[in-house]
């Protein structure tokens, strides 16, 4: 069994509470120039030519002290002394079991003894000796064991004592943590208080605004129609003219309502066959850059997809732009950095019937993507492994590993030693994501280093795969290159 030690409670104290300047000597009957780095580690700082007064020397002390105390959190401090009362009891039950192994062993020794001393009467001479000399060392084994177990008593006082003083201290941390927990509810409700007072006051004045707005309005329309029918009567023979013609534009009326009427009722079946053909299709996944969208019947009567005609479009969600995306004629699409904050739409052509399917926002961004993209962007050379499945239309079995470099003024493509392709950013680079191919679509890109050079590269997540176009397209950008994907030049404009 471990022993317990007797400076056990001392141990687990400074564990719990490790002291700040404890390996810091004083060489002089001034404060020393030293500073506390990281780890509690004491770093000597050089000697500076201007002597510092006591005061000021002591509230620098002060600050250091206060900041390091702070770091160690309320949390931290719960779950150090949850680990020393669990350390504690441990502790108790094996003296506990100590105890009754002690007490065993003097039932023992006891009877041992009471043996001896019967046997004793029964022997003479040689074997009496032995037998003295065995009570003897039975007698030193229980002074030993005595001595022991007033050690071992000693031993659970401390225990005891460190278990209660931990118990306490754990106590006390709950309750700090349950404090500080209670105060940020209570921060939280009040500004959340404080923001619904705010929304409500914004909406009261944006009410009275509407109002008033709408009483000048109206105001106004009658101070113009009272200066009209004041013109109007001193002009007859212009009243007369406009009676005539306001019938003419009556008759007119008339019959442009029962155009409207006829118009009406012809849309009202177009949108009916409309909406009979958008029920038949749906658009299936998140709507966020990492995921793929794909088109799923939902409808048994819904003609099969490889019948279909299939195009993509993104439009912009402020002028409401259409931009055709180039290549994408498949069922799945995976929406690329440019889409993001942009509406996708698709058109389904069967039998010459056109079913239009649109997203219900805006794509959203990858979370964390832009954080990891600006580490990225301070490096002057990123590597991503990637896997060709492609090369110059033409797919390719082998699975080996190869690297994507993108830099801050070419891409490379290597396998191993050997260089496969190097290129300048130029214009006639395209990058972009791969516009279908299934499920994996979102892990990977296209990349034409030049006219006659194009490969299709498989990431090891959708999350590399994003970051490298939105990399190369910073550095690329950098050099006054738009890269973008075929045709989308066109619509940005360049």
């Amino acid at each position: 069994m471990t022993r317990v030690s007797r400076n056990f409670s001392d141990t687990v104290e400074k564990e719990a509470l490790p002291a700040v300047s404890a390996d810091v000597i004083f060489a002089s009957s001034r404060f020393p120039n030293y500073k506390i780095g990281a780890y509690n580690h004491i770093v000597n700082v050089k000697g500076d030519p201007k002597v510092l007064s006591m005061k000021e020397i002591v509230a620098r002390e002060t600050a250091l002290l206060l900041e390091q105390q702070n770091r160690l959190s309320v949390r931290d401090l719960a779950n150090k002394f949850e680990k020393g009362l669990a350390a504690a009891a441990k502790l108790s039950e094996e003296a506990r079991l100590r105890e009754a192994a002690s007490l065993e062993k003097h039932v023992l020794l006891k009877k041992l003894r009471d043996a001896l001393e019967s046997l004793k009467g029964r022997v003479a001479g040689r074997n009496k000796d032995d037998v003295e000399e065995a009570i003897a060392m039975v007698e030193a084994l229980a002074v030993q064991l005595t001595q022991r177990e007033g050690e071992l008593i000693q031993e659970k006082t401390e225990v005891k004592k460190l278990a209660t003083f931990l118990k306490q201290a754990s106590e006390d941390a709950k309750k700090l943590v349950d404090e500080e927990r209670a105060f940020a509810r209570a921060e939280i409700e009040n500004a959340r208080a404080a923001v619904q007072r705010v929304e409500e006051a914004l909406q009261e004045k944006e009410q009275m605004s509407r109002a008033s707005g709408k009483q000048d309005l109206e105001e106004l329309m009658k101070d113009v129609q009272e200066a009209r029918r004041i013109k109007m009567l001193h002009r007859p023979s212009k009243v007369m003219d406009m009676e005539h013609e306001l019938r003419a534009l009556r008759v007119q009326l008339a019959e442009k309502s029962k155009h409207s009427l006829l118009l009406q009722k012809e849309l009202a079946r177009s949108k009916r066959v409309e909406e009979n053909l958008s029920h038949l299709y749906e658009l299936d996944g998140a709507e966020v850059l990492g995921s793929y969208l794909r088109i799923k019947p939902c409808s048994d009567i819904a003609p099969e997809l490889s019948k279909c005609a299939i195009q993509w479009y993104r439009i912009s969600s402020e002028g409401g732009k259409k931009e055709l995306i180039s290549g994408a004629r498949k069922s799945v699409y995976a929406p690329e950095p440019f889409d993001v904050g942009r509406i996708l739409q698709v058109e389904i052509i069967y039998d010459g019937q056109l079913i239009m399917l649109t997203t219900t926002g805006a794509i959203d961004p990858a979370a964390g993507l832009g954080n990891y993209v600006e580490a990225l962007v301070r490096k002057h050379d990123v590597e991503f492994n990637v896997v060709v499945t492609q090369m110059n239309g033409v797919d390719q079995p082998s699975e080996s590993i190869h690297v994507l470099h993108v830099g801050k003024m070419r891409m490379k493509l290597r396998e191993g030693k050997a260089t496969i392709a190097k290129e300048y950013y130029s214009g006639s680079m395209q990058l972009c994501g791969v516009r279908g191919g299934g499920n994996a679509a979102a892990q990977a890109l296209f990349w034409q280093a030049k006219k006659e050079f194009s490969v299709v590269l498989a990431f090891e997540s959708e999350r590399d795969r994003n970051a490298a176009i939105m990399l190369a397209r910073r550095f690329a950008f950098d050099c006054n290159i738009m890269l973008a994907g075929p045709d989308d030049r066109a619509s940005l404009g360049t």
